[in-house]
C-alpha cells in the first residue's frame, strides 16, 4: 500500500494572455510539491490572496486542467497515466465542493435528484430505493435529512443549507480525498464555522481527507491540520497549520497573520494587497522580494530554493 495519498511532484501550471503574437504567458502554478499520507485523514488548507494559483492547482487536482511540468500522483496512480485511468473510480475517490452552491445546482432541478443520480451513475446503488437510505444517512451526518431535502428546489435553502447538501453529495461516493475551494466565502457568517466544524467531525467519520482551499484565515487556524501558503504561484510555506500560524517562517504568512484581527481590538485598516502582476511570475529572483521588510541583496538577485526549516518547509533565503 502507498504511503502517500495525494502526492504533488513539481507541477506548473501557465496559460498565454492576449493575442498570438502580443499575448504572454502567466505561470499560475509555479513547480509546487507537497504531499498527505495515507495513514491519517488531514485537512490541508491552501492560503493565499486572489490571484496566488489557488484554484488552478485545485483544477489539476481534479483533473480539469493538466500540468504543465510535474504530475499528480493519488494513491500512487500518476495523472499522466492514460492508460489505466479509470474515471468512475476517480469520481468515486475525489470529489469537489464549490465556492457557490447556488451554481452547483441548477434552480429547475429538485435538489435529491443529484444525489440520487451521483449513487446511480457511479454504480453505488443499484436503484433508486436503494439508494433511499444511503441518501437519507449522508445527509443526517451533515445536520439535514432525505425528509427536509426531498422534492425541493436550490431556491428554497439558504446558502449555508445548499452547501451542506453539497458536502452530503461529495460523501455518497464515500471518497478519499475532498476539494473545497472556498466553500464558506458564500455563506452567512454565522454558518462559516458550522461548516468548517462539519469537516473536522466527517475527517475522522468518513475517514476523508480535504484539501480546504481559503483565503480566511481565521478559519483556516481552527480547522487545519497542516497548512500551505502559495504567493504568485508558488508554494512559500509548508507545514503544520498551528505552528506556522503561531510563529511564521515566511514575511508573507506573516503579513497574512498580522492581518488577522485579533479579539477585544478594533479593526479600522484596510488591508491592501498588491494587485496581480504578471512580471511578479517571470522573474528569476525571490518574488516577494520588492515588498518584503527583510530583503537582502540576494534576495534580488537568486530565487531561493524550498528549504527544511524548524520542521516546515520555506521558500526563502533567510526564514524568520
Amino acid at each position: 500500500m502507498t504511503e502517500k495519498l495525494l502526492e504533488v511532484d513539481h507541477v506548473t501550471k501557465a496559460f498565454r494572455i492576449g493575442g498570438l503574437i502580443r499575448g504572454k504567458k502567466l505561470v499560475a502554478v509555479d513547480d509546487i510539491s507537497f504531499g498527505i499520507s495515507a495513514k491519517k485523514p488531514v485537512i490541508l488548507s491552501i492560503v493565499g490572496e486572489s490571484g496566488c494559483g489557488k484554484s488552478t492547482l485545485c483544477r489539476m487536482l481534479l483533473r480539469i486542467h493538466k500540468p504543465d511540468i510535474g504530475d499528480i500522483i493519488l494513491s500512487g496512480n500518476p495523472y499522466v497515466d492514460k492508460k489505466n485511468y479509470d474515471p468512475t473510480q476517480f469520481r468515486l475517490d475525489v470529489q469537489p465542493i464549490f465556492q457557490n452552491p447556488y451554481e452547483a445546482f441548477s434552480a429547475r432541478k429538485k435538489v435529491d435528484t443529484y444525489l440520487y443520480n451521483t449513487c446511480l451513475r457511479l454504480g453505488i446503488s443499484k436503484n433508486r430505493n436503494a439508494a433511499h437510505e444511503l441518501v437519507d444517512a449522508t445527509l443526517r451526518s451533515v445536520g439535514m435529512s432525505l425528509s427536509v431535502v426531498k422534492d425541493k428546489y436550490p431556491t428554497q435553502f439558504s446558502g449555508g443549507e445548499l452547501q451542506r447538501v453539497s458536502i452530503a453529495r461529495a460523501l455518497t461516493t464515500r471518497p478519499k480525498l475532498i476539494v473545497a475551494d472556498e466553500p464558506v466565502s458564500a455563506v452567512d457568517a454565522s454558518m462559516k464555522m458550522n461548516i468548517v466544524n462539519l469537516f473536522k467531525e466527517l475527517k475522522d467519520e468518513y475517514n476523508v481527507s480535504f484539501i480546504y482551499v481559503t483565503h480566511d484565515l481565521s478559519t483556516a487556524y481552527y480547522v487545519s491540520d497542516y497548512m500551505a501558503t502559495l504567493y504568485r504561484g508558488s508554494l512559500v510555506e509548508y507545514g503544520v497549520a498551528k505552528e506556522i500560524m503561531d510563529n511564521p517562517a515566511h514575511p508573507y504568512t506573516e503579513l497574512l497573520v498580522n492581518a488577522v484581527p485579533q479579539v477585544g481590538e478594533k479593526w479600522d485598516q484596510e488591508l491592501t494587497l498588491p494587485d496581480l502582476e504578471e512580471k511578479d511570475h517571470d522573474i528569476t529572483n525571490c518574488k516577494f522580494a520588492s515588498r518584503c521588510p527583510y530583503v537582502t541583496e540576494e534576495c534580488h538577485q537568486t530565487r531561493p530554493e524550498m528549504r527544511e526549516f524548524d520542521s516546515r518547509r520555506v521558500l526563502c533565503h533567510h526564514p524568520l
